[in-house]
């Protein structure tokens, strides 16, 4: 059986770019694919967090991911740092990473114009954490976005340089997955982009319906067409986007036909959008606070995941070893 790998940092909450581009897809494939699901905290650790904060963020992806319908019993859901073969593999891989390959990735070149008073290794060294992740499992495939592509990359590369130099073939070169059709892109309420954490511009699957209301009702528009049939400028498209992702087939034509005649009103537009969003992310919502409550059941999961993640990662560590001539006497 294929395996499928896929992480998110232990910060924030999930929010509809997360749903919609992943997750609802994940639950899908979990009878189809062995897969690993995983909670980034070590990653995390670039930015610094407070610890309180950072066991907090853990348990809240857990509980999102479960809410959102990742199941423990199909899937080995698991914190990173549990799973200390990770870093062991890191150590490994950072042998064979080079200080001008790191230094040339989008993601570093991002953070040192962004955070340029804390330009940790950490981040420099970010990719080759990320490619441990993946390799220590020898997932065949991994869930990225654009974004993301890059990291992929050098995944491949260290997977390939270290079955070269050391004339083995432990590590598969992992491809990206995108589920059998195109990866859905969820745009912001900013007007541009796409929905992410850092941007402020997302709805979380945490939120409330006023909450949610409110973001949705201060999304950017226009002024509105003044030709029949006119093309949409991209902040209009990005709401047409998530009405697609939401609502009814009927609903939308609705709005196609508004646009397409020049009586299109925003506000009418955008209070549908909300109890549509709602309809998806409300029961999700009462769903998270339900786990979240539920110290018990967080950890059976974390220690059901631990141990099918550890057996595939002790597995893996045992053949780069004996790759690499680290033998016990």
């Amino acid at each position: 059986m294929d395996i499928v790998l896929s992480g998110i940092r232990s910060t924030g909450h999930l929010h509809l770019g997360n749903y919609y581009g992943a997750l609802r897809n994940f639950v899908k494939i979990q009878d189809t694919h062995k897969c690993f699901f995983f909670i980034a905290d070590l990653h995390s650790l670039t930015t610094h967090p407070h610890p309180e904060d950072l066991h907090e963020g853990v348990k809240t992806i857990l509980a999102e991911y479960l809410a959102a319908g990742l199941d423990p019993e199909k899937s080995a859901i698991f914190v990173q740092s549990e799973v200390p073969e990770v870093c062991e593999l890191y150590v490994l891989l950072n042998m064979l990473a080079y200080k001008g390959e790191m230094e040339r990735t989008a993601s570093f070149k991002d953070k040192v114009r962004h955070n340029p008073n804390n330009v940790n290794i950490g981040l420099l060294s970010y990719p080759v954490l990320m490619a441990s992740d993946i390799l220590i499992h020898r997932a065949k495939y991994v869930p990225v976005g654009k974004d993301q592509e890059q990291h992929l990359e050098i995944a491949r590369l260290l997977a390939r340089r270290f079955n070269n130099m050391y004339g083995c073939d432990v590590f598969p070169e992992p491809e990206a997955f995108n589920f059998g059709s195109n990866l859905v892109k969820v745009p912001g309420l900013d007007g541009n982009g796409k929905m992410g954490k850092s941007e402020g511009n997302g709805i979380y699957l945490c939120d409330d319906e006023r909450t949610i209301t409110k973001k949705v009702m201060r999304a950017v528009t226009d002024s509105g067409p003044t030709e029949p049939d006119s093309p949409k400028p991209e902040v209009i498209e990005n709401l047409f986007t998530l009405l697609k992702l939401v609502s009814e087939p009927e609903t939308v034509q609705f709005f196609e036909e508004k646009w397409n005649d020049c009586s299109i009103r925003y506000g009418d537009l955008k209070k549908q959008l909300a109890a549509d969003i709602c309809k998806v992310t409300l029961p999700i919502r009462d769903r998270i606070e339900s786990i979240t409550s539920d110290a018990a059941y967080l950890r059976k999961v974390t220690e059901m995941g631990r141990e099918k993640a550890r057996a595939s990662a002790q597995a893996t560590l045992a053949l780069a070893k004996e790759a690499v001539g680290l033998k016990r006497f």
